[in-house]
């Protein structure tokens, strides 16, 4: 988004903001990966999104342990190379999708399963393009951060880092907020 500024005796000046949120990328540790499946408790038929995959480890993983389709949304090319190039080594081309871009303009519909370890702020700021492009019944792990105004049907941790796993249900969790 560009904005135009005037200033003073100077004609004008124009900004690029920012279309999404900065999140720095921290990678989840393969311990609590193992975490985050036995609660998502994916099968074959399921479709996995990471949204913010950084470089695809979760997505790959659950391709690899489960053989379900996974899509990888990352906003920072050097992170989506890497991704590319993890996929390409396991040899699993035809189950991860890695999409260059931003998680907010790319349809999630698909999905099954949605795996964020964003900010709070963030999945706030999610909240209803969750409501409205997830089907009723799809699930949705957050890592350490929870969804504002949605309540949780389970949630595994001790609130330390990459401590606690918050499982959300589309259509029960999000059915008494109003945003």
């Amino acid at each position: 988004m560009r904005m135009r500024y005037t200033i003073a005796g100077l004609g004008f000046l124009y900004v690029t903001l920012p279309t999404q949120p900065y999140v720095p990328w921290v990678p989840t540790r393969d311990h609590v990966i193992d975490k985050i499946f036995r609660i998502a408790k994916l099968g074959k038929n399921d479709v996995f999104y990471d949204l913010g995959c950084g470089d695809g480890r979760v997505a790959i993983e659950a391709a690899k342990r489960y053989g379900v389709k996974s899509v990888c949304i990352e906003i920072r090319k050097d992170l989506v190379e890497k991704a590319r190039k993890r996929v390409r080594e396991e040899g699993l081309e035809d189950l991860v999708e890695i999409i260059h871009g931003n998680f907010f303009e790319i349809p999630l519909r698909e999905a099954t399963v949605v795996y964020m370890y964003l900010l709070t702020s963030v999945n706030n700021m999610l909240k209803p393009k969750l409501k409205r492009e997830l089907r009723v019944g799809t699930r949705i792990i957050t890592l350490d951060f929870e969804i504002p105004g949605w309540s949780p049907v389970h949630v595994d941790g001790n609130g330390t880092w990459q401590g606690t796993i918050y499982l959300y249900v589309r259509g029960v969790s999000d059915i008494h907020d109003q945003t």
